[in-house]
């Protein structure tokens, strides 16, 4: 990568965490505007990927969007009308495109953006705003720590035929930097030493998610699943890991509180 365009990444991947991190911290409809916002742009570049019509992908936007704004704290919040929602949305997607990986797409969205706004949600403030970070960070750590042991070390291929930059040694890179931010955050801000150990098994499943978007790409035969990210592609391209991590961070969590 030329060194122009690591500083565009760089700088792009600095907003973009900050614009997280704001959003984190006001919580509430802040939080979940920003989700919806990333969900139904997610769901645009989800019917690119699958080969959508422009009408497809359109009517999909539409319908993801109903499930994503009952989840609203004013709204109904986590419960069953989300739930309903959501199964309406992606058979209504199924029937009139006659495409199932276009109405996948809403699981694929609707899950993650559940368990985040979920944990978000734990009260007090700041043990929900921790848990969301915890979430969020460790997939920023992975995807750090995986770059740059990756291009340091490099070394046998992760999955050659779906990602051929991805390695080994990045993996390895990626978890070990994961597993570092949990027990900080287990040391600095009292986050369940659980969950911190956690951490490393919610890198690998951030990586899988990041591979399932790369065979995506490979299939539909893009380099990125959009362009409105400079140096990073599209929405997708840059919140694949969390679609896997997040739902995983909130089963964690779970066990974790049925266990204490």
């Amino acid at each position: 990568m030329m060194v122009s365009d690591l500083r565009t990444r760089t700088i792009v991947g600095v907003a973009l965490i900050a614009m997280a991190l704001g959003a984190l911290l006001a919580g509430g409809i802040i939080f979940w505007l920003l989700l919806v916002v990333a969900g139904v742009l997610m769901q645009g570049e989800w019917g690119d990927l699958t080969r959508a019509t422009a009408e497809q992908r359109k009517a999909a936007m539409f319908a993801i969007s109903i499930p994503l704004a009952l989840l609203c704290p004013l709204a109904a919040g986590i419960d069953w009308p989300v739930l309903i929602a959501g199964a309406a949305a992606f058979f209504f997607i199924a029937f009139t495109s006659r495409n199932i990986v276009l109405a996948l797409g809403v699981p694929y969205i609707c899950i993650p953006v559940t368990a985040l706004l979920f944990l978000r949600g734990q009260p007090p403030y700041a043990y929900g705003l921790l848990l969301a970070f915890w979430a969020l960070g460790l997939v920023w750590a992975t995807d750090i720590g995986a770059y740059f042991a990756g291009r340091s070390i490099g070394g046998p291929k992760l999955a050659p035929r779906i990602s051929p930059s991805k390695t080994w040694s990045g993996l390895a890179g990626g978890v070990l930097a994961a597993l570092m931010l949990g027990f900080l955050l287990h040391r600095f801000a009292s986050l369940p030493i659980q969950l911190a150990a956690a951490s490393g098994l919610l890198a690998v499943a951030a990586q899988l998610g990041d591979l399932l978007e790369s065979a995506m790409k490979r299939r539909a035969g893009v380099k990125d699943s959009g362009t409105m990210l400079p140096g990073h592609g599209g929405v997708l391209d840059r919140l694949d890991g969390v679609v896997a991590a997040a739902p995983l961070a909130a089963l964690c969590y779970i066990l974790l509180a049925q266990a204490v």
